[in-house]
Formats: C-alpha cells, sequence, structure tokens
C-alpha cells in the first residue's frame, strides 16, 4: 500500500474508512441511486433482473440513468423476469423499439435480454449464469460468453457487457454482483446471492473511486482497468478481508458526495 496524502497510519486509515463506510452505506445518503430501481419489486427474481440492466446501463448522469431505467422496466411490462424469460425475438424488437440511453440502443437491449434468456437457460438461474468459476475474472468472462453465444465475435452489443479479458474494470456488473451479494441489513443491498461470497466480490471501480483510492494510497495503478480492480480490491481486503467492497460506500461517498 502506497503512502496516503493525509498521512494516516494504517490503523487510522482503516478507521476512517469503515467509519465512512457506515455513515454512507444508508439509502438516506442515496435516494437518487441506480439500486432504488431494484428496490421497488418485491419479487427477488423482478429485483435481479431490475438491478442487472439497470446496471448495465448505469453510466453518466443519475437522474438520467434513473429515467431509462425507468422506461426499460415499462417496456418490460413492469414484470423484468417474467419478460426476459419469455420474450420472442419479435415480442423484445417491438418492445425495445426506439429506445436509446446513450450508447445503449433498441439493438443492444434486445440482443442482450435475448442473451441473458438464453444464458439463464442454459445455467438454470441468473445467479447460476454469474456463479460458474472460482474467481470474479472467471465469473464475469463466462456470464458474458454465456448471454453471446453463437452470437458474431464483433457484435456491437458485446461492449455492453463487460468482459475483464479485454482488461475492462467492469465497473457496472461488479456493482451490480455488490447489490446481489452483499446483506440488505442497511437497506442499500440486496442481499439475494450470498452463496456467490461476499469476500471474493471485486470494487465497482469508477472515476470516483479509483481518484479516492489513488489519494488514499489504496491504488497506484494509473489505468482504470481489471488490474486496477485488483490492486484496489486487494488494498481493501487489508482492511476488511470478509467484506471488502463495504468500502465502496466510502470511497464513492469521499469522492461523489464530499469531493474529497
Amino acid at each position: 500500500m502506497a503512502k496516503n496524502s493525509m498521512n494516516l497510519t494504517a490503523a487510522d486509515l482503516r478507521s476512517f474508512l469503515l467509519e465512512k463506510a457506515d455513515q454512507y452505506e444508508t439509502r438516506a445518503f442515496i435516494p437518487d441511486d441506480p439500486v432504488d430501481v431494484p428496490h421497488r419489486f418485491s419479487d427477488a427474481g423482478d429485483q435481479a433482473m431490475a438491478g442487472l440492466f439497470t446496471a448495465l446501463i448505469a453510466w453518466g448522469n443519475r437522474k438520467a440513468i434513473l429515467k431509462s431505467a425507468d422506461e426499460l422496466m415499462r417496456r418490460m411490462d413492469g414484470a423484468p423476469a417474467d419478460f426476459v424469460a419469455g420474450a420472442t425475438a419479435g415480442e423484445v424488437e417491438r418492445a425495445f423499439a426506439g429506445f436509446v440511453h446513450r450508447t445503449f440502443m433498441a439493438v443492444d437491449a434486445g440482443e442482450v435480454v435475448l442473451g441473458v434468456q438464453r444464458a439463464v437457460a442454459e445455467a438454470g438461474s441468473l445467479e447460476a449464469a454469474f456463479g460458474q468459476g472460482q474467481t470474479a475474472f472467471d465469473r464475469l468472462a463466462t456470464f458474458h460468453d454465456l448471454v453471446f453465444a453463437g452470437r458474431p465475435a464483433d457484435l456491437r452489443s458485446r461492449k455492453h457487457v463487460a468482459d475483464p479479458r479485454k482488461g475492462s474494470a467492469a465497473k457496472r456488473l461488479n456493482m451490480f454482483l455488490r447489490w446481489m451479494v452483499r446483506p440488505a441489513a442497511r437497506g442499500v443491498d440486496l442481499g439475494l446471492w450470498p452463496g456467490l461470497g461476499i469476500a471474493g466480490l471485486m470494487m465497482p471501480l469508477d472515476v470516483h473511486t479509483s481518484n479516492i483510492g489513488r489519494r488514499l494510497g489504496l491504488l497506484t495503478r494509473k489505468a482504470n482497468d481489471w488490474k486496477a480492480v485488483e490492486e484496489l480490491t486487494a488494498s481493501l481486503r487489508a482492511i476488511d478481508p470478509e467484506d471488502p467492497v463495504r468500502l465502496d460506500f466510502a470511497l464513492f461517498g469521499l469522492g461523489a458526495i464530499e469531493g474529497f
């Protein structure tokens, strides 16, 4: 771990970050966070599917993300799990006609819905589709392959389902897995898939968490790629081996809310 700009000892840095994590892991601090979308559903299957598709479009302005996620849920008839499980190619094309969120367009929504449909059918459940492999790297790579099995290698929609083999930090999918795996006791994450293992979660790396990580000496790599995810997560495991990604709340809160 590199020297931090606050000149804190390792013990003081640990106390500081754990205190910040407790401060920000509460629904009161994130009323406009994308995780609110899956919280609007009562059925666990709908929560998971709503969470996945919300996470996949979670870049840019948070209000725009929520607006687009609401539109996706509307186009899925307010029942995303059933829609993904049963929609035909024609129904998918009609449902998403005209949808646009930044570079995620109707064609991408359709490809990913049908791909997730195939992945769930192959694996047995969405959780199982994300649970194949011993590491987060392997699981995300396998999920990507399941979604795009049989599809062209140059398919434009592939870029919307991160593949760490290409160096992607996979921020949105790591965030989705945080939602699914970490416990729901504090009202933010959903705790639907604890069997995937909290300790093995990887940091959802974005501009805020990476900048704060570097300032605090938790990250030295300059690029925001998968190697940076591994480095920052390893630093966080030194602070909390059992639940390192709880510190996502601390780093994001310090960066996005406090402007630290």
